[in-house]
């Protein structure tokens, strides 16, 4: 079976979210399914596109509306993230540092997908599936049925797997000369709530729909930014597969970004250690519990009620805790973080951006993970801190609420809370110091979570019986 995922994002190429996590992690655990696994994302201008080398497998162009765009697509050689990564590149368009917020974004991603499509069409073979992420994607399953001059794919399998229904990438009617030429009686099909909708089109038109957990799908149901009433009509056709995270980048054992490595027989020593670095550079003192957050700084992470959590849980513990915030966001909430650091002396931290070593240690080190969202579609920052020894604090909601057990109930392991209040979320933080001030049972939750297996075999052998279930054979 051959699988040709076409994203937005990729780690370690091009990396935002979660979204680079999976696309970099699926594809790998496939492939070791015996399944031939590609991913072609858009050739961003980044580091890794620099430092590795690449051969050039396909020249075209392609018409975006009035527009003609020449196309180059790279394939990495040397097969170093497990599976082949195609680059396509449009000079002009996609050739530039960071992967989102530029004035064109719609241009840029449509154009992409076209291209992405044209050069599919010059395959002598086709692939099984063509498994889109996100709205980025979404005009994909659309086009390979409805537009003319793919006629050719139209008997390719689609899959689309939603990351964060937030986001959805709608623009007005008047664009929707972008597009290559379809019968216009099938305009509806691109169409929901009176624009133009990339993700509601992906929806309607794939052949499967699938989210990153279970608990999303439920909620998606209700509460999908608009797309509540359509998803529950394409009901038939979803299914919830929880993420997995990916067991040789995230392993404290061997995880070269770690100062000490560790495993669940030697990690009292490993993390006391990695901990006291931590809070000799962010000026904490290493007795008392370490709290983290790690994330964008957005209302959708909780993250404008970190303050408030910072500031009444110092004052509710009299200063008998720290808190070390690692993230950028909204300028209001970074602002508010900054006078919280004003106020609160040595026991409050932020870094602000993104450091992926820094993130390495903050989950290795942190005796706690605060993660307060308010939509959370899956969720990897608590398994990563599950496989750190690093117990999660996390609101019930989306794969938050199917990944972490709250340790008040028989077998739990983390911590939950269920309003996403300030209040709500400082009685869990209380909770937590509870825990750590009795550090047997605190050693005993985290040598049983280093052991939970959140990797990504069970999730790709779902995925590739979702597919089986779809794909025509000749």
């Amino acid at each position: 079976m051959e699988i040709l995922h076409v994203s937005a994002e990729c780690y370690p190429v091009a990396k935002v979210g979660g979204l680079a996590d999976v696309v970099g992690a699926l594809p790998k655990y496939q492939h070791d399914l015996g399944c031939v696994a590609k991913v072609v994302m858009p050739a961003y201008k980044s580091r890794f596109f620099e430092k590795n080398e690449f051969e050039l497998v396909h020249q075209g162009g392609t018409w975006v509306g009035f527009n003609w765009y020449h196309v180059n697509v790279f394939r990495e050689k040397n097969n170093v993230l497990g599976f082949d990564l195609y680059l396509l590149d449009i000079p002009g368009l996609l050739d530039q540092e960071g992967v989102y917020g530029h004035w064109n974004d719609m241009e840029r991603f449509l154009a992409f997908q076209i291209a992405v499509l044209d050069w599919l069409n010059e395959w002598q073979h086709h692939p099984d599936v063509v498994h889109c992420h996100d709205h980025h994607t979404g005009f994909i399953p659309f086009m390979m049925t409805h537009a003319y001059k793919y006629e050719r794919l139209r008997n390719i399998a689609t899959v689309l797997t939603i990351h964060n229904a937030q986001y959805q990438g709608q623009f007005g009617w008047d664009q929707l000369y972008r597009l290559p030429g379809f019968d216009l009686w099938k305009a509806g099909l691109v169409g929901w709530d009176n624009a133009v909708n990339p993700l509601a089109s992906a929806i309607k038109c794939a052949w499967r729909v699938t989210t990153v957990s279970p608990g999303y799908l439920e909620e998606m149901y209700n509460g999908a930014n608009g797309l509540e009433s359509l998803l529950r009509s394409e009901r038939r056709k979803c299914k919830g597969i929880l993420n997995g995270i990916d067991n040789k980048v995230w392993d404290p054992a061997t995880d070269p970004m770690l100062p000490y490595h560790y495993d669940e027989t030697s990690f009292v020593r490993g993390k006391k250690e990695i901990k006291r670095q931590l809070c000799e550079e962010f000026g904490f003192n290493p007795e008392l519990p370490l709290f983290s957050f790690i994330g964008r700084l957005v209302g959708e992470k909780g993250a404008d009620l970190l303050p408030d959590i910072i500031g009444r849980s110092l004052y509710e513990q009299q200063n008998q805790l720290n808190f070390l915030v690692l993230g950028s966001g909204e300028s209001h909430t970074e602002w508010r973080l900054h006078q919280t650091k004003a106020g609160t002396g040595p026991n409050f931290n932020v870094q602000y951006g993104y450091n992926e070593g820094l993130s390495h240690r903050i989950y290795a080190g942190s005796d706690f993970l605060l993660m307060p969202s308010r939509v959370e579609p899956c969720g990897l920052n608590q398994l990563y801190a599950l496989r750190y020894g690093t117990v999660p604090i996390v609101r019930s909601v989306g794969g938050l609420k199917d990944t972490v057990k709250d340790f008040g109930e028989p077998g739990g392991f983390g911590i939950r809370f269920i309003q996403a209040e300030a209040w709500d979320a400082c009685q869990a933080v209380a909770r937590a110091v509870e825990l750590y001030n009795d550090p047997q049972a605190l050693q005993e939750i985290q040598e049983y979570i280093m052991q939970i297996d959140h990797s990504w075999d069970s999730a790709a052998a779902e995925y590739v019986k979702l597919y089986e279930s779809i794909i025509i054979r000749p």
